[in-house]
Parts: C-alpha cells; sequence; structure tokens
C-alpha cells in the first residue's frame, strides 16, 4: 500500500491507504485552515509544505520511506491552476522517475462569521465602473494570472484587450538605523536586510544587505504584464490604491512604507497613451506599532526613507522620463535583454566609463597567485574578454554614480532612462598621474608597464601604462599615458572611510617577447594621504565654489616573491576636487545583472633555481657543494616567504579588525545620536508633565477639602446604614431556620417514597428475566421447525439467481458491445484496404504512363538512328548490286543465251548449273534483307529481286 503524509504550519495530514501499483490514484485533497496574516509570515519565512510517500506494510503497520516534495508556498494562488508533475526527491526506485501530479491554490473560506456583527462594505474609491460595463461589479475585477500568455488579465478578456507594464523601483534608503528598537536582538551572524513587497499576489524581495547605516544594494527593478483597458485598470487601482512595502530582517518586519497608486491614472488624463505615467520619491519608514510601543517622533531630517519610482506604460512606448541608459558610444545601437514577462525581477546596476588607455595589449597575461593585490583578482575576468574597442562595464558603486574620465578617452553620452533620487553626496573627481620611475635595485633592465585598478571609483577594469618602456640602473624614465581621472559620486564619509581602509595596489609588469608576463613588484599608495593636505579654493564650469587638494609622493615597490626588497622608486601625483553637492543622484538601469567571474587560482609552484649570477664562486667547485649551497639558500627563501606571508596574514587579521572596529565604533556613533536625539524629546515631555503636575497638585488641595466634607457626611450616612443592615440580618436569620426545618420534613418524604420505588424497580426486573428467558426458548423451538430452514435457503437461492442474472445481462451486454466494435473494425479495415488499393493501382497507372512516355521517347530516338543506318546500308548493298551484276557480267558473258534457250549441250548444262548458283544467291539476298525487318514486300528493291528470281524460274521451267 501507498500513502502520502504532508505537514505544514505544525499539522500532519495523510492520504487514505492505495494500492502499490505503476500508476496509483490518491485522489485525495488535504487542505490546512489559516488566516491571511500567518499566510503572510509563512510566506516572508518561505516556509515549504513538505511531502513524504511511504510504503505502508497492511500487516505489520510498518512504513518505509520512498521520497518526498517540497512544494513552495509562494507558487499558491487564489485563481484554481493546473496539477503539475513533482519529480520524488531521495527516490528509494533510483532506474524509475518517480513523480506524483499536485495541484496547489489557496480558497477563501465562504463560512459565515462566529459574530453576527459585520460591517459594510466600504464603497469604492475614486468613481464608477464605465458606462460600457455598466454590469460589471467593482468587487470582481481582480488580477488573474495567465501562464500561456505570460501577464495578468485584469478585467473581461473580450473588452480588455491592451497590454500595459507596471514596474517597481527600490532605488534607495537612508538612516535605516532609526528603525531597530534599542530593547531589539539582532542575530549575533551577520544580519541580512532586505525589501519586501507584493505586486498582483506576485511576493517580491530585493538583493539582502549587511548595512543599516549605509545601505549599499543595488536598486531592482520588478515588472509584470497587464491586459486591460484603461478604465478598468483605473477602477482596479483606485480598489488597490497602495503599495505597501517591508523593510524585512529575516520573518519579521523593521518598517513599513505605502506609496499611493492613484495618481497613476487620474480620471480624464489621457497621459499615459502618450508618454508612462509615475508616482516617485523619497518615503518615509515607519516602525509597526508606533502607536502601541509609544516611540517619540522623528526629526524629519533623520526620518528613515526609501527611494521608490513606481511606473505604469503601454506596452510599445519606450521609457522617457524615469530612467537613463548610459552607453559608451551614442551611435552605438543598444542590445536589451528584456523581456517582459510575469513576475520579472530586474537588477538596476550603475554602468560607468572605465578609464583604459588607448593602446591596450589584447592579451594581458593574468597575476600570479600572490595575496597583495586585490586588482589583479578583480580584473582576472577582464582580461580574458579584452578586446580592441572596449565598451562601457557596468558595476555596483556603493552609494555613487561613478563614470572615470581617461586623459586620452573620455567620451560622454547619455541616453536611455534614469531615476531622479534627492541628492545626499558630493560630486568627485580623482585623478592620478604615474609620472617616473627610478632607482632601479636589480641587477638587469626591465621592460615594464604599470597596472592598477580601483573598483570604489566604479570600474574594476584595470588602467595601464602603454607602450612598455626599458628601464635601466641609474636612470630615471617618465611613463607615457599615465595620467587618468576619474568622476564619481559618494558620501564624504564614505570616501574618507574607503580611502583609509584600501590602498590604491600599482603593479609593476615586466613584458618580454620572448617568455610570459612576469608581475616583479607592488606599491601601496595611501590615499587617504590627500585627504590630509592644503585645500585650495577654484570656481567651477557653472561658477561654484570647488576645492581641491594635491598631494605627490615617492613609494618603493616592493618584490612580489622572495624577501620584502625594494626594486624601483615611483614618483606620482594625486589630486581630489570636490565639487559640492549633487543637484540630482542618477540611477542608471540595465536589464539583467552581470555574474561575476569565477577565479581559479593556481597552486603555488616550487621554488625556482637559483639564476647562475646569484652563485658565489667558491674554491671547492665539487657537486656536493653546489647541492648543499643551493639547498641553504633555497632554505632561507622558504623562511622569508613563510615571515612574509605571517606578517601579510597579520596585518590582513589586524585590518579586518580594525574594520570591524571602526564599523561597531559608527554604529554605536548612530545610536548614541538616536539616544541623543530621544532624550531631547523626553526632557521636553517631562518639561511639560511636570508643569501638569503642578497644576493638578493646586487642584488636589482644593479636592481634598470637599473630599473631607463629605468624609464626615459619609461616616454618619455609614452608621445609620449599619444599623438598619443588622435588623436586616437578624429577621433573615429567623426565617432561614425556619426555611431548613421545613426542608427537613420534606427530605424525609423523599426518602420513603425513594424506598418503595426501588422495590417496584426491582420487582420489575425479576417479570423482565423470567419473559425474555421465555422468549428464547420460543425462539429456539421456531428455528428448529423445517419450515424455517426452507425458507432461508430459499432466500439465499433467490440472491444468488438475482446475482446470476445481473452477470448474464452485463456478459449479453459486453458481447453485443464487442460485437459492434468487431463489425466497426472490420468495416473501417475494409475501407483502409480499398483506399490502398485504389492508391496503389492510381500510382501504377502514374508510373506505367511515365514508362509508356520514356519508351516513347526512346523508340523515336531509336528509330530516328536506326533510319540514318538503314539507309547507309541500303546504299552499300546497292553499290554491291551493282558490282556483283558486273562481275556476272563478266563471268558469265553467256548468260542471255542461256536465258534464252539457244545453249545446247555440255555448254548448256554448265550454264544451267551457274543459273542455279545465281538464283540461290538471290533468294538469300532477298531473305536476308527480309530478315532484318527493314524491308517488306512492297519495297522496290525486293519487288526488283522477286522479280529477277521469277524470270530466273521461268527461264528454267521452259529449258526443262
Amino acid at each position: 500500500m501507498l500513502v502520502v503524509e504532508a505537514k505544514f504550519d505544525g499539522e500532519q495530514l495523510a492520504t487514505d491507504p492505495v494500492d502499490h501499483t505503476d500508476q496509483p490514484e490518491f485522489a485525495t485533497e488535504l487542505a490546512w485552515e489559516i488566516d491571511r496574516k500567518a499566510l503572510h509570515q509563512h510566506r516572508l519565512q518561505r516556509t515549504p509544505i513538505k511531502l513524504q510517500c511511504f510504503a505502508l506494510d497492511p500487516l505489520t503497520s510498518a512504513k518505509e520511506t520512498i521520497g518526498y516534495i517540497l512544494l513552495d508556498l509562494r507558487t499558491a494562488q487564489e485563481t484554481k491552476q493546473a496539477p503539475k508533475w513533482y519529480q520524488l526527491l531521495s527516490n528509494k526506485y533510483t532506474k524509475f522517475k518517480s513523480e506524483i501530479q499536485i495541484s496547489i491554490a489557496l480558497e477563501t473560506d465562504s463560512k459565515a462569521p462566529v459574530d453576527s456583527f459585520k460591517a459594510k462594505g466600504a464603497p469604492p474609491r475614486d468613481g464608477k465602473v464605465p458606462p460600457s460595463l455598466s454590469g460589471l461589479d467593482p468587487k470582481d475585477i481582480v488580477a488573474v494570472l495567465n501562464e500561456e500568455g505570460g501577464y495578468h488579465q485584469i478585467g473581461p478578456a473580450e473588452c480588455c484587450p491592451d497590454f500595459f507594464i507596471m514596474s517597481v523601483t527600490i532605488a534607495f534608503a537612508t538612516q535605516l538605523e532609526q528603525l531597530i528598537p534599542c530593547t531589539m536582538k539582532l542575530p549575533e551572524r551577520q544580519p541580512e536586510f532586505f525589501f519586501y513587497y507584493s505586486l498582483l499576489g506576485n511576493d517580491v524581495t530585493n538583493e539582502p544587505f549587511n548595512d543599516l547605516i549605509n545601505p549599499n544594494f543595488e536598486p531592482e527593478r520588478a515588472s509584470v504584464r497587464i491586459r486591460s483597458n484603461v478604465e478598468i485598470l483605473r477602477v482596479y487601482l483606485a480598489l488597490q490604491s497602495k503599495l505597501q512595502i517591508h523593510l524585512c530582517c529575516g520573518d519579521q518586519s523593521l518598517g513599513s512604507t505605502e506609496i499611493p497608486l492613484t495618481g497613476l491614472l487620474k480620471k480624464g488624463s489621457t497621459e499615459i497613451n502618450h508618454r508612462p505615467v509615475t508616482v516617485e520619491g523619497a518615503f518615509t519608514l515607519d516602525p509597526p506599532n508606533r502607536a502601541k510601543q509609544k516611540l517619540a517622533p522623528i526629526p524629519v531630517e533623520m526620518a528613515p526613507t526609501v527611494g521608490v519610482s513606481v511606473a505604469l506604460q503601454r506596452e510599445g512606448i519606450d521609457t522617457q522620463s524615469l530612467i537613463e541608459l548610459k552607453t559608451q558610444n551614442e551611435h552605438e545601437p543598444q542590445h536589451s535583454k528584456k523581456r517582459v514577462l510575469t513576475p520579472i525581477k530586474e537588477k538596476l546596476t550603475e554602468p560607468t566609463s572605465p578609464s583604459v588607455s588607448p593602446a591596450t595589449p589584447h592579451n594581458q597575461s593574468p597575476p600570479t597567485n600572490d595575496d597583495a593585490t586585490e586588482s589583479a583578482v578583480e580584473s582576472l575576468q577582464y582580461d580574458k574578454d579584452t578586446k580592441p574597442n572596449p565598451k562601457a562595464v557596468s558595476s555596483s558603486v556603493p552609494a555613487s554614480v561613478a563614470q572615470p574620465v581617461s586623459a586620452s578617452n573620455a567620451p560622454e553620452t547619455a541616453s536611455g532612462q534614469k531615476i531622479a533620487v534627492p541628492a545626499t553626496s558630493h560630486h568627485f573627481c580623482f585623478s592620478i598621474d604615474l609620472r617616473s620611475i627610478h632607482d632601479l635595485e636589480v641587477g638587469f633592465p626591465i621592460n615594464c608597464i604599470l597596472r592598477y585598478s580601483y573598483p570604489f571609483f566604479g570600474s574594476a577594469a584595470p588602467i595601464m601604462t602603454n607602450p612598455p618602456i626599458e628601464v635601466r640602473k641609474n636612470m630615471e624614465v617618465f611613463l607615457p599615458q599615465s595620467y587618468c581621472a576619474f568622476d564619481f559620486a559618494t558620501m564624504p564619509h564614505q570616501l574618507q572611510d574607503t580611502f583609509l581602509r584600501i590602498p590604491l595596489l600599482i603593479e609593476l609588469w615586466h613584458k618580454d617577447k620572448m617568455s610570459k608576463d612576469l608581475l616583479l613588484g607592488i606599491a601601496r599608495i595611501q590615499l587617504s594621504n590627500i585627504l590630509s593636505s592644503e585645500k585650495t579654493r577654484f570656481l567651477g564650469s557653472n561658477g561654484e565654489q570647488c576645492w581641491r587638494q594635491i598631494y605627490s609622493e615617492s613609494v618603493p615597490i616592493i618584490a612580489s616573491q622572495g624577501s620584502n626588497n625594494r626594486i624601483v622608486n615611483l614618483s606620482y601625483t594625486m589630486t581630489l576636487e570636490d565639487y559640492g553637492l549633487l543637484k540630482m543622484r542618477e540611477i542608471f538601469v540595465s536589464d539583467s545583472s552581470q555574474g561575476s567571474a569565477a577565479i581559479q587560482q593556481k597552486p603555488p609552484s616550487l621554488p625556482p633555481a637559483p639564476c647562475p649570477s646569484e652563485i658565489q664562486t667558491e674554491p671547492r667547485e665539487t657537486l656536493e657543494y653546489k647541492a648543499a649551497l643551493e639547498l641553504e639558500m633555497w632554505k632561507e627563501r622558504q623562511e622569508d616567504i613563510f615571515e612574509n606571508q605571517l606578517k601579510q596574514k597579520e596585518l590582513a587579521h589586524m585590518q579586518a579588525l580594525a574594520e570591524e572596529w571602526k564599523k561597531r565604533d559608527r554604529e554605536r556613533e548612530s545610536l548614541v545620536k538616536k539616544k541623543v536625539a530621544e532624550y531631547t524629546v523626553l526632557e521636553g515631555k517631562l518639561q511639560k508633565t511636570l508643569f501638569d503636575l503642578e497644576k493638578r497638585e493646586q487642584q488636589l488641595v482644593i479636592t481634598e477639602s470637599e473630599l473631607q466634607r463629605e468624609r464626615k457626611e459619609l461616616k454618619s450616612e455609614r452608621e445609620q446604614n449599619l444599623q438598619e443592615l443588622q435588623n436586616s440580618i437578624r429577621r433573615a436569620k429567623e426565617d432561614c431556620a425556619h426555611q431548613v426545618e421545613l426542608e427537613r420534613l420534606k427530605i424525609k418524604q423523599l426518602e420513603e417514597d425513594k424506598h418503595r420505588l426501588q422495590k417496584q424497580l426491582n420487582d420489575a426486573e425479576n417479570k423482565y428475566k423470567i419473559l425474555e428467558k421465555e422468549f428464547h426458548q420460543f425462539k429456539d423451538q421456531q428455528s428448529n421447525k423445517p419450515e424455517i430452514r426452507l425458507q432461508s435457503e430459499i432466500n439465499l437461492l433467490t440472491l444468488e439467481k438475482v446475482e446470476l442474472e445481473r452477470k448474464l445481462e452485463s456478459a449479453t451486454k459486453s458481447k453485443l458491445h464487442y460485437k459492434q466494435q468487431w463489425g466497426r473494425a472490420l468495416k473501417e479495415l475494409a475501407r483502409l484496404k480499398q483506399r490502398e488499393q485504389e492508391s496503389q493501382m492510381a500510382r501504377l497507372k502514374k508510373q506505367q504512363e511515365e514508362l509508356e512516355q520514356m519508351r516513347l521517347r526512346y523508340l523515336a530516338s531509336e528509330e530516328k538512328d536506326t533510319v540514318k543506318t538503314e539507309r547507309q546500308e541500303l546504299l552499300d548493298i546497292r553499290n554491291e548490286l551493282n558490282r556483283l551484276r558486273q562481275q556476272e557480267q563478266k563471268q558469265y558473258p553467256d548468260s542471255k543465251e542461256i536465258a534464252s534457250g539457244r545453249v545446247d549441250g555440255p555448254r548448256g548444262d554448265a550454264l544451267e548449273e551457274g543459273l542455279d548458283d545465281y538464283l540461290t544467291r538471290l533468294i538469300e539476298e532477298r531473305d536476308t534483307l527480309m530478315r532484318t525487318g527493314v524491308y517488306n514486300h512492297e519495297d522496290r528493291i525486293i519487288s526488283e529481286l522477286d522479280r529477277q528470281i521469277r524470270e530466273i524460274l521461268a527461264k528454267h521451267n521452259t529449258s526443262n
């Protein structure tokens, strides 16, 4: 037997056992009753419904697991959906693909509530149903998912042919730490926060983030495709007038806000026919149950906000108002991979234009496995895909939109769509000029380029100097194409924090045409040094006041392998320009997010053998001495490498601790600020309360005197009431004693009645037992009679007869049914056979016609060739006959005499014999010509031969 058990919400249900066959049919509905709030919580927690299939032994009741299925509760909709096949996981029967057909749906409970009170339904907001659909109830206008078409149907399908696209974009968030109450405990590990909302019944969440103080997440857009018309869509948006967005941590909502949707389609407006309609802005997040928690109001500048944009447009109209997609070349067409399905989540990344030198090499060697550079790891995938004309690369920049601008190539384009966001960031321009390298310490010249990458500026793509230059000892070389500028937007404290935490790593590469590129060393530039340099004021292009800071320095480039020896010095100059607050932030939308490249690190190789130049010449040049020396040198190098790795790990751990300390410090600082604000509000409340208390104290003094007077009056009244109460108690006691005496007499009488009735009951029971015994005796006597037994047998035979008649009738019906089916099959077979014969005859006839046509064409061509050949043969035969005639005339000069019969004697006999030979030859020639089939008796040559044969025969008869 098979049974399926389902577990959800702490309750376990099971199907009825069915036979264990190849295709069992359960035909069972399992239902859980749950309210909407609990359902919403389960959806937030992504609670699955677990179905386990067991093989049940009916004798021992032992169960054996066959497999299980996990159902996603979020796939359940209120509209009826077609059943789907789900494959069993951990299947016991590994050779078979076991599946169960399941349909999951939500049903609204139609039972009447226990409480008889029922509130009246509120009238629909904003107007009425259009006159053309006057018979339609506004409550019946719901969004129904059409899976085949990939859209939501709102309203009747026959009058709603238009398609719309509704999209929701969560762009940014600020001051989210204000939503965390001081009494709330977050998980010990890094908590994950995310925004949640429901769009036409589809639950949508954005990518989780960990930092509430500086929330850094990629803007995301969720779109749904809608089929409806403008009027019905306006009524639907009036009913569903608000979109609720929650900030969640796990299964707990920290705050929520509501975005009004009624402004999308205003009554009488036709704006949607020409351009998208939007509702956008920064909306304040309110903590749940603020009134119950008695929380103090938060100042406007410290209120937690979230930037949201809701757009609605007709399908086919390009969005032009909110979103701008920036590309590297404005003449280059934009190939979008966007597909609007139901629902869709799209990543909104912030594209940048990385600065790349104009002559970037096509094939860059990836850096070696070294822990000293982060840019090498981030740019590994970029190097594999580098092209001669690189395009814009999308990357996520924290809280900013960055556009690095190179000195040699800085095209600026603006096309597509953008989201207007309130200005909270500064516009910065950071430029660095790698001037020169000098004081080379290695003993051989190097052909070098410099390479670096800093993702905070908006691009993880590497920036390199080009072309390679040769550097020798005791010389200073200026680097070509080494200047690069980055335009980006961020907050000053975030810029300062990033510059303090992350240094700029400059890699020194040696390029050789005969071998692979080699990473020689790395220079660390501490960008925070520029923050402490002197600020100078200058005017921007629009006349606004700007600030500039310049810092120059020379730093050593340290070897990447071996000991920390200096290879060369690098001189550089960096400049930071602050253009002030942004008037508008632009969040750029890309229709598909780029996945991070998987980076595989190579295992560290064995240390290379020392160069011949490094081996010092010793007096003993034996192989043993060289091997021992090489071993000692290798040991020293390994010790240095191990010490460097330990130092680097220690430095990394210290940096991680410092970062964590700074993060905790910022959190504590924000909490202190929040507490100070709360205490300030509480102080005002306390002062107000103190004033109210003084006022109440004066009122209490007045009230107290009145209370003393009333107390005296109450005391006298109480004494009077007490006296009256004592009198009434005495009277009540006397009445109670009398009542008790009466009740005792009644109880005594009832006990006597009880004994009498008990005696009567015993007598009746004895009579009942006697009668029952007599009834059993009578029944046994009746059952032993033969008539009774015959009657029971007759009943059994009657039942068997009815059963046999029913089986006979069913057999007759099945026989008739099979006979009809057999007749239909024979007719169908005959019809198919006749049709096949007709088709065969048609094909045969067609083939015969084709063969006849081919034969006629062949005969015509053959006859033409035969006629030509026969004409030539006839001409040859005629020539041969003329020649034979001439020979005969020469050989038989007296043939004429023989023919005329004037020859006698032996000479006549010879001529007669020659005539017979001539006749035989003529007959043979005639027969040969006739056998060819070309000539007949009517031809001239055959007629001539017949005439000659007849003449010779006549002469031969005359001579005899």
